[in-house]
């Protein structure tokens, strides 16, 4: 019998018959909305929280390959439709959050929050990782996104990155194998970001602390930080397309402050949109499109998504009509 035939003639049963043995957790119908920076969005079907690398790669492989797999970190950058997610959602947690500071760099997991990297790293003595602090979200998806800010990437300070493959491999790829470009990267399609290995110098710690604490104000002072929101919700456009950048093209197209449902593009910084209160993911990814539309219209410049947006459109369950 195929694969295939296999998860139709178990749908019946459940998608976790189809399962191979795990040390980790399965939560089936797991809540997601509370656990993404929006606090919106529907269910995984199922969510693995693998116990280590290695529980991974058996738990990939032996997987019917036509299930489909979706890798969440922090859900900070990160629209879950209303829906949810069909098949198996991988989040990593205790397994992948380790930090080893060396001569010249740091090791860290996966599930390691960037800015907690960055204040490891400053604590060790080490400098070039202050830029993490601004930049919400964990290791394993800066790394798949080629996060950056305040005048930094991960491609400008990554030495190399460990993934664990759709079919169960586990490699360790050097940057170069990466193809790194602006909030991108080139992963096989279905890879885990498992650890990574950033450079840095050492020094004084005083420096890179005094730095940190300057990106924190900076970050304050300009983001709606304590909205529930889900970061720079678009790239900045080539610069031969526009000098401008998205937030100054969002504004000229006259989008600051405007709302629909309980969505609403931030005032404060307009590249950023929030959930006010009772939206949907339907209510912020349609603004999203609107805004989109707008700028298009008015600036003759096409916005790219830099949030992810992730799983089935639908009633989220709760919401109303």
């Amino acid at each position: 019998m195929s694969a295939a035939a296999a998860r139709t003639d178990a749908n019946a049963a459940g998608l976790a018959s189809l399962l191979p043995a795990v040390r980790g957790r399965v939560t089936e119908q797991a809540p997601l909305g509370a656990q993404s920076w929006f606090a919106v969005g529907g269910p995984a079907e199922l969510l693995l929280r693998p116990a280590d690398a290695e529980d991974l790669a058996t738990f990939l492989r032996d997987l019917p390959p036509d299930v489909p797999v979706t890798t969440i970190g922090k859900a900070s950058n990160l629209i879950i439709r209303d829906g949810g997610l069909p098949g198996v959602c991988v989040r990593l947690q205790r397994g992948f959050s380790e930090i080893r500071p060396e001569a010249d760099g740091v090791v860290c997991g996966a599930a390691c929050l960037d800015m907690t990297v960055a204040e490891e790293a400053a604590s060790a003595g080490l400098r070039g990782l202050e830029f993490l602090a601004g930049i919400p979200g964990s290791i394993g998806g800066a790394v798949a996104m080629n996060a950056g800010a305040y005048g930094s990437d991960i491609a400008t300070v990554l030495d190399w990155a460990e993934i664990v493959t759709r079919s169960g491999e586990l490699l360790r790829l050097p940057v170069e194998a990466l193809g790194f470009g602006y909030r991108r990267s080139a992963l096989p399609d279905g890879a885990v970001v498992v650890r990574a290995r950033l450079r840095a110098e050492a020094g004084d710690p005083a420096l890179p602390r005094a730095r940190i604490s300057e990106i924190r104000a900076a970050r304050e002072a300009s983001q709606p930080t304590r909205a529930r929101t889900g970061g720079s919700t678009f790239r900045n456009p080539d610069p031969a397309r526009s000098p401008l950048k998205a937030w100054e093209l969002i504004d000229a197209a006259g989008c600051r402050g405007l709302t629909l449902g309980g969505a609403q593009v931030s005032e404060k910084h307009c590249n950023f949109l929030l959930n006010t209160g009772g939206a949907t993911a339907s209510d912020i990814e349609t603004l999203g499109e609107t805004v989109r539309r707008r700028v298009l219209e008015t600036t003759g410049v096409e916005l790219h998504w830099e949030i992810r947006r992730i799983g089935i459109p639908g009633i989220r369950p709760g919401a109303g009509p």
